[in-house]
């Protein structure tokens, strides 16, 4: 496997303010692309010097997303792509941490702070970070992923305006596990579709990363929604997270496109999706006003026949594929909406933040792991082995470190597969 020491990974020996030459990081090099137990290797690395208006963090925990499952695999481009000028890729798109080291032109952090990492990095020198949207900048890239320096290491390096406050109700662990989803499920409803009280939402995969906190978001605003899942308890789990009630997808297995359908295959399809359609309805007591989307090709177009006239699919990603193919006369004829969606800005985040130190959304946690385990959480992962959230240690040493005031924690993803 690897001669490196993790022994005293969660120790380090130079005080806030002073960055030692080395730390311990799971790092993919292009050359050894492919299964995530093979693409990942402990390695001893320099520790970076932050530039202008950046900031080390000492990573004290970290968050697993199957983004670095593709970083991996090398799908669907290769991260070296992004970042071409560094021969090495540490992922790590959520984190938790202490601010270490500050870079010039910072004046709002300082070493000792604790603090939560948001994955969103743009130019400062671009325009539309001034005015319009960070998400719109040309040199927008998610931490992490598009960028090398992520959380699976001692130390990470990023960008000041992407720090948070860490909620002193949290551990480090828990806090580690929801910025890249909840940030990005908070700007699909709360800003892109405007979600209000008394609105019906469809939410598919309800019991995963981004659908617990969708599912969360309209019972604090007091949206009905119903979550789609693939068994009974993930559909209990969503329940117990705000939904009114859940489906689950195994008894409409017919309405999920696969692409290349017969005309005979397509007119089954679509009957069962009519189906499904007609549950929606009946569960929520109308057609839903919004439904999110994150799967694409195989529930696509299904969102938008169920949507009701006027309403919106808002969408942040394709999970089963890209290629959309859907019944296009269902979105025009009953002008119904679609919204793109991509992660979040930094004032998204911060407001987000705050409704989980005021404890009104909750991260859902599965599993806490060892640092030495960061290779097999994303194999687990690209298996579909997984049930939720996963969080590494770092520079944690138990899994309830970091708490420092009472109030309600993560929300223990305890289900079966």
């Amino acid at each position: 496997m690897t001669s490196v020491d993790l022994t005293n990974v969660a120790d380090v020996d130079v005080e806030p303010g002073t960055l030692p030459e080395k730390m311990t990081a799971w790092v993919i090099r292009q050359e050894r692309g492919g299964e995530p137990t093979d693409a990942f290797q402990l390695e001893e690395i320099e520790v970076p010097e932050p530039g202008a208006f950046e900031v080390v963090v000492r990573v004290m925990a970290a968050g697993v997303n199957f983004n670095n499952v593709w970083a991996a695999l090398g799908q669907p481009v290769s991260v070296f792509r992004y970042h071409p000028n560094e021969d090495h890729h540490i992922g790590g798109s959520d984190a938790s941490g202490i601010v270490w080291k500050v870079g010039e032109g910072v004046t709002k952090w300082q070493p000792g702070d604790e603090v939560v990492i948001h994955c969103n990095q743009a130019s400062y020198e671009d325009i539309e970070v001034h005015g319009l949207d960070p998400l719109a900048a040309p040199s927008q890239q998610i931490w992490g992923y598009e960028t090398s320096w992520g959380s699976f290491a001692q130390f990470t390096k990023v960008q000041a305006q992407q720090l948070l406050p860490k909620p002193k109700n949290l551990s480090w662990a828990e806090a580690a596990t929801y910025g890249l989803t909840y940030f990005t499920a908070y700007r699909m409803l709360m800003d892109q579709v405007n979600l209000q009280a008394g609105y019906r939402v469809l939410i598919w995969g309800a019991a995963g990363g981004l659908g617990v906190f969708a599912t969360q978001l309209c019972a604090m605003t007091g949206a009905q929604a119903v979550g789609v899942v693939s068994s009974a308890d993930k559909g209990e789990l969503v329940k117990r997270l705000g939904a009114v009630d859940y489906i689950d997808r195994n008894e409409f297995k017919g309405m999920m496109r696969k692409g290349g359908e017969s005309p005979d295959e397509e007119k089954a399809r679509f009957k069962e999706s009519r189906r499904f359609s007609k549950h929606v309805k009946e569960l929520l007591g109308g057609e839903p006003d919004v439904v999110f989307e994150h799967v694409g090709q195989a529930t696509f177009p299904t969102s938008v026949l169920t949507v009701k006239p006027f309403g919106q699919v808002v969408i942040c990603g394709a999970t089963s594929g890209y290629q959309l193919d859907f019944d296009v006369r269902y979105l025009w004829m009953r002008q119904k909406q679609i919204i793109g969606s991509h992660f979040a800005n930094a004032y998204e985040c911060y407001k987000a933040n705050e409704l989980i130190e005021q404890g009104l959304i909750r991260p859902v946690v599965w599993k806490v792991l060892p640092f030495e385990d960061v290779a097999n959480a994303h194999q687990m992962m690209h298996e579909n082995k997984h049930l939720g959230k996963i969080a590494i240690l770092v520079g944690a040493k138990s899994e309830d470190e970091g708490k420092t005031e009472e109030g309600p924690g993560a929300i223990r993803a305890e289900v079966g597969a």
